[in-house]
């Protein structure tokens, strides 16, 4: 497809696509694969490569894309690249995407670009709306708990967001089980309840089911899985060392070098036999296990390509597992 032709959609998209569950007790589905725009959105990322990728995930069914007001490199460039995109190739099946964003860690300097403040939270709602063309997102989410701001600002803020028609949703990310459970309350008696909560989760990370899940079940409120793959760890990128491009290789990354340890890659490599059995790539299996938990309703991927994007949707293939 050349610049100059105009993008149509798949139209068994729906038909043919990975499915949807129901974000916690609401009316809203979501995908259970949605695209995350953390990495390869950003300026210094391949634009030809992030748009297919956007085409690819529309394509097969994956309508929620979430980002952040820091993603991107610079912070803020994933949303306006989006936004671009949205504009010259989606912008008549807007009604048909969950576009999320966030705030809560920093994103400009001085004391109002950083927290859970009434004041950076919707001065930077604001911003993300206009880098992205848009008039209202679909979730809005506190991005972080901010020890230094009372929780009854922050939920109030989110709260009057809705009121204001600049989100549909709201949620929060990262936060302690005591205070989800009184921003859960805050928000219900606000009129303006959670819809979802966005947290780590893998077969390397699953201390959120002991808490994070039972808590948002008891509250009705959603629950979204980010870093299925732990950063990468849970593939077969590190099983023969640590490559040139993965993000291991670089240390200002989350992922740092000193990780990769040999009891690490021997657990790997012993998931990547369990997952050869399946008949699964060991990146394919992780995806497929986070939804083992029926709170789970969706978990967000970070691709780089459209060929790992369309092994990410192939994990949907085989879902099931033994009893754990």
């Amino acid at each position: 497809m050349s610049k100059s032709d105009k993008y149509t959609p798949n139209p068994d998209r729906y038909k043919e696509g990975i499915g949807y569950n129901y974000c916690g007790k609401s009316g809203l589905q979501l995908p259970k694969i949605s695209l995350g725009l953390w990495h390869n959105f950003g300026d210094v990322d391949d634009a030809d490569e992030a748009l297919n990728m956007l085409k690819h995930a529309f394509d097969n069914g994956i309508t929620h894309f979430d980002l952040a007001n820091n993603y991107g490199t610079p912070f803020g460039s994933a949303e306006k690249n989006f936004g671009k995109m949205l504009k010259e190739h989606f912008s008549s099946y807007r009604d048909e995407m969950i576009i999320s964003s966030k705030a809560g860690h920093e994103m400009w300097a001085g004391p109002y670009g950083d927290g859970g403040s009434r004041k950076y939270l919707m001065a930077s709602l604001e911003q993300s709306l206009q880098r992205m063309k848009l008039d209202y997102v679909d979730i809005f989410y506190s991005h972080r708990y901010d020890a230094n701001t009372p929780i009854e600002e922050t939920m109030g803020a989110l709260s009057d967001i809705v009121k204001q028609g600049k989100a549909l949703y709201v949620g929060i990310s990262k936060y302690p089980e005591d205070k989800a459970r009184e921003a859960y309350r805050i928000l219900k008696e606000n009129g303006t309840p959670c819809l979802i909560y966005q947290g780590r989760y893998s077969i390397f990370a699953r201390e959120i089911e002991h808490e994070v899940l039972p808590l948002a079940a008891e509250n009705g409120v959603g629950f979204i899985g980010f870093s299925p793959l732990s950063q990468g760890l849970l593939s077969d990128k590190y099983l023969h060392g640590i490559p040139d491009n993965s993000r291991a290789a670089h240390s200002h990354g989350f992922l740092q070098k000193s990780q990769i340890t040999p009891e690490l890659v021997n657990r790997i490599a012993q998931l990547n036999d369990i997952a050869a059995n399946r008949g699964q790539s060991l990146a394919q299996m992780a995806l497929a296990w986070c939804f083992h938990k029926e709170q789970v309703n969706s978990v967000i991927v970070g691709t780089s390509s459209v060929k790992q994007l369309q092994d990410n949707i192939d994990a949907l293939k085989n879902m099931h597992f033994s009893d754990l």
